[in-house]
């Protein structure tokens, strides 16, 4: 194990549990450990089972290992002050505030979690007490802008020559530019830095760490790890969904892409248990051999809604923005494609479009669907034509120097950011003549988005000088709950239950209500006969009970599939069926 190592993939796949497995299986072997979560959307508290803050806290029951999270919000609050505070007794209160208002954008955010993030990679005064710093980053699209910043912001310092950006004056990062420097350096080290993809045997999640592994690789960072987990073999050789379950996986496996395939693997058994608390991380890379069937009573749950009665009810309307939430890998574009075409089918016409960087849409349909549109807002295309309709728009009243200056602005990586909004914004407001069905990113990055619904107006009035009716109307919009429904997708899991209680009392501040949970691949109440099955429904029982008394007005559950939910038929078949289906 080389010192630093970081665990990426898609959202889902299980990187919180392997990075914590790998951090307290160091730990036992005598190593001191720093895990560090760079997640807006962090678990580690309850993986570990310790209430930790963004100073190294040391695990209970775990000698030598410690933990923190990089709050970005409080890290934003601390580099506002740090950029603004050497100003506050020489500038007149509007521009002391007016520099405040500039440092509001989630880039801001973004950037400070950043600068935490560096004093632990770049530093090695700040780590050197320990053997190992594990990070447990974000879901892949955060993770990769994360790691695409230190070459970014050096190259902006680099160019920019007006001492200003999108983030206030550039003295609040030309202090930190050497400590950027030598991040990237130990980021490109094999000696130093393992970056290990974390995957599982399907086709879409190994698609997406192929994709993050070309394109680290392209960045310089070659000393990659597969760890596959989830890997299932079957107890029970005569229970069909086993049979599917495992027949999925190696089919999913045989045919990865030959550059994943290269890369040395770990293989990570699917539990049959609850990879949280230190005794059975322990058992994460070793567990028991054949799983004996749990003790637990089976909870009395009453019939829950199926995806199709929240289907007839979502279509009453008869027009409007239906949008998937939740933490990554709970299947909201799986379940934003089967509404999108059980619509569809039904004879409404539908634009079914993501807001995620992972951007699986196309792929999950899979096929033409009459009165259905599929879209992704690409970021790339969103900024190029954000910034010419800037430039076009400010070109009569500049010369060319100050074109010039506005051009280098909209470099920013910030601008990227307010272009992806406008095109949200627009997409929205569509809902006004059809069915908008918006499949959007993780946690972290969808509240980011709703929060720039007040922020980023400022920024495009300043930009453009007057707001488009999108992007006027999208709080209204979004707070009309005969408008937009929200679903909240979870698992029968703690933590993505958990998560979606924080995300659904994050909506409230924002005005927002949810209008449904939607409990996805629920094992509960399934014919199954392998043990591990048996165990995973038994064990969800609980928190399919938590999400209807505690949490949801209105709750759907959708049973596990044993194949994968891709292309109409199979996507109509979820939205119809309560069983497992072909």
């Amino acid at each position: 194990m080389t010192r630093i190592l970081f665990f990426t993939g898609k959202g889902g796949v299980g990187k919180t549990s392997l990075a914590c497995a790998t951090a307290v299986s160091l730990a036992t072997a005598g190593k001191q450990v720093l895990l560090v979560s760079t997640d807006p959307a962090s678990n580690l508290d309850e993986v570990l089972g310790v209430h930790l803050t963004n100073a190294p806290t040391a695990v209970p029951g775990a000698a030598g290992l410690f933990a923190l999270n990089i709050d970005p919000e409080a890290a934003a609050r601390a580099y506002r002050e740090r950029v603004i505070g050497p100003y506050r007794d020489l500038l007149p209160p509007a521009a002391v505030a007016s520099m405040e208002e500039q440092l509001s954008g989630a880039c801001t955010v973004e950037i400070a979690a950043f600068d935490e993030f560096t004093k632990l990679l770049g530093d090695t005064q700040a780590t050197a007490g320990y053997d190992h710093i594990i990070f447990d980053t974000a879901p892949t699209g955060h993770t990769l802008r994360l790691l695409h910043l230190p070459a970014a912001w050096t190259g902006f310092m680099a160019s920019n020559t007006t001492g200003t950006s999108c983030l206030g004056p550039l003295s609040g990062l030309e202090t930190q530019k050497s400590l950027y420097d030598a991040s990237l350096h130990a980021l490109t080290d094999p000696a130093v830095t393992t970056l290990i993809l974390v995957s599982r045997p399907s086709h879409a999640a190994l698609a997406e760490a192929n994709r993050t592994s070309l394109e680290l690789a392209q960045m310089g960072v070659r000393n990659q790890r597969l760890y596959l987990n989830g890997v299932f073999t079957a107890y029970d050789k005569t229970d069909p969904a086993a049979q599917a379950l495992e027949a999925r996986g190696r089919e999913a496996l045989a045919t990865m892409p030959a550059t994943l395939a290269e890369l040395p693997r770990t293989d990570v058994p699917l539990l049959s248990y609850a990879p949280m608390g230190l005794a059975n991380l322990a058992q994460v890379f070793n567990p028991t051999q054949t799983p004996a069937l749990t003790a637990t009573e089976q909870t009395d749950l009453a019939p829950t809604q199926s995806l199709a009665a929240l289907i007839d009810d979502l279509e009453r309307q008869g027009n409007g923005v239906i949008m998937t939430m939740g933490k990554g890998g709970v299947g909201k574009t799986t379940i934003a494609a089967a509404i999108a075409v059980e619509l569809a089918h039904r004879g409404h016409k539908v634009h079914l479009s993501t807001t995620d960087p992972a951007a699986h849409v196309a792929a999950t349909v899979d096929g033409l669907v009459p009165n259905l549109t599929v879209s992704r807002i690409d970021p790339a295309a969103e900024t190029r034509q954000y910034s010419e309709a800037v430039v076009t728009k400010a070109a009569p009243q500049l010369d060319a120097a100050a074109i010039a200056l506005l051009e280098e602005d909209l470099r920013s990586p910030c601008t990227e950011e307010i272009a992806v909004f406008t095109a949200f914004a627009r997409t929205v407001e569509e809902g006004e003549r059809g069915f908008v069905v918006l499949d959007t990113a993780p946690t972290g990055h969808t509240i980011l988005l709703l929060d720039a619904a007040e922020a980023y107006h400022r920024e495009v009035t300043r930009t453009l000088s007057d707001q488009p009716d999108s992007v006027r109307n999208l709080l209204p919009r979004l707070r009309n709950p005969h408008f937009t429904r929200v679903l909240l997708v979870t698992l029968p899991e703690a933590t993505p239950v958990h998560e979606a209680a924080h995300l659904q009392a994050d909506l409230a501040r924002a005005g927002i209500t949810p209008y449904a949970w939607i409990v996805n691949q629920t094992f509960t109440g399934q014919p199954f006969t392998d043990p591990t099955l048996i165990n995973r429904g038994r064990r969800e029982q609980p928190f399919i009970a938590e999400v209807r008394d505690n949490f949801a007005t209105r709750m759907a559950t959708v049973p596990w599939q044993p194949f994968e939910p891709t292309g109409p038929d199979r996507l109509r078949n979820l939205a119809e069926s309560q069983t497992p289906t072909r």
